[in-house]
């Protein structure tokens, strides 16, 4: 589409260049946007001019469209602006799978074939961390969004350990149930605690000379491949990702590192 090029009423220039891409926000290239942020200080004048002046710094051309008190100490700001800055997305490169994602039956008839017995995973929302949602939705039976999770694949064996697992207790468990793969969830994410959590799990199961033998991955809406790879972990899965999803990549992993699971 890059050249493409067409002209409103006005006369307003709206091609699409990709090699100096800008947000898009009523025209193309117009850079349009908005973004909301909370201050630690009243609601006045004061307030919406460090506003402003963090939004320059931000690299926005900024006009304050609302602000209003949260506290005595605090104000919710809302401001609309346009970006200086622009991205070369042809020079954009990102890890992508190559091979399609299997189905439940498909993950299932590659297990019986490349494996041979059922796969143990555990799962739990390790840490402080009390929400439950995203491990739920890959592990339960009903899944989420009509895709079934772990605990209906015939030739997987999942145990879900619910929110607020120290990871002490995590590993301890996956050594009773002789586990083939963890999954971690991480959903509560003030001050970067899920990466001292993950980051915590991997050196306990270093330490116990486990990790080497499974197959380890995380979860969360702040969770990307990079972050997870950086942290030790051989995959980390974000939104809009299912049972399938993790499954297809686990199983896979298995197999090519010849993984056979937490032994006693």
């Amino acid at each position: 589409m890059s050249g493409d090029f067409y002209k409103t009423s006005n006369d307003i220039d709206t091609r699409l260049d990709l090699t100096k891409l800008r947000p898009y926000g009523d025209t193309m290239n117009d850079a349009k946007v908005q973004l909301s942020f909370t201050l630690p200080v009243p609601d006045d004048e004061k307030g919406i001019e460090a506003a402003k002046q963090l939004a320059k710094k931000m690299g926005l051309d900024p006009t304050v469209a609302h602000h209003e008190a949260l506290d005595t100490n605090f104000s919710f700001y809302v401001v609309y602006g346009t970006v200086s800055h622009s991205v070369n997305y042809d020079k954009i490169n990102v890890a992508a799978d190559q091979d399609e994602t299997m189905s439940m039956d498909e993950i299932n008839t590659y297990i019986k074939e490349n494996i041979g017995r059922k796969i143990v995973v555990v799962g739990a929302s390790t840490g402080m961390d009390a929400h439950t949602v995203g491990i739920d939705a890959i592990i339960n039976m009903k899944g989420l969004a009509g895709h079934y999770g772990l605990e209906r694949y015939e030739m997987i064996e999942a145990h879900n350990l619910g929110s607020q697992v120290p990871n002490e207790e995590f590993v301890k468990k996956a050594i009773e149930l002789r586990a083939d793969v963890l999954l971690v969830s991480q959903t509560v994410t003030q001050k970067d605690i899920h990466i001292q959590n993950l980051t915590e799990l991997v050196e306990i199961l270093e330490a116990e000379g486990l990790r080497h033998k499974i197959a380890l991955i995380c979860g969360g809406s702040r969770i990307s491949r990079e972050l997870a790879t950086e942290l030790g972990y051989d995959a980390g899965f974000g939104s809009q990702k299912y049972a399938e999803d993790v499954a297809d990549f686990f199983v896979k992993e298995i197999v090519k590192r010849n993984l056979g699971g937490i032994k006693r």
